[in-house]
């Protein structure tokens, strides 16, 4: 299997699992099913490319980007997000109708999970 097969999966009709990959360059990978289902809705509402910036974290990634000790990412139940042509107040306002319950705006792109 080459370096691009590995989890070249689709998860639902608009992501693959390798969106959702640790940035650090394990391939790790921890994806909750809540939280690709509000991402699918979240798409479909919005007719736009959702883009994971940081989905899962492992532990040491998440200490060197300076994330919480207690992160949803740590979890795979987070992601951040943008979508081209949408403003992260949009963006917010939009992941709220989705189902969202943890959303935090950044300046270019909003952080979403689904704490209980």
């Amino acid at each position: 299997m080459s370096e691009h097969e590995i989890n070249n999966i689709r998860v639902a009709p608009n992501f693959l699992l390798q969106e959702f990959e640790c940035k650090d360059g394990s391939r790790q990978v921890v994806l909750h099913g809540e939280l690709l289902r509000r991402l699918q809705l979240l798409r479909e509402a919005l007719g736009r490319p959702v883009i994971i910036n940081s989905g899962y974290r492992n532990p040491a990634h998440n200490k060197a980007v300076g994330g919480s000790p207690n992160s949803y990412h740590l979890r795979g139940m987070a992601a951040d997000i943008q979508v081209p042509g949408v403003s992260p107040q949009a963006l917010d306002r939009a992941a709220a109708q989705a189902g969202f319950r943890g959303i935090i705006t950044y300046a270019t792109f909003v952080h979403v999970d689904i704490r209980p």
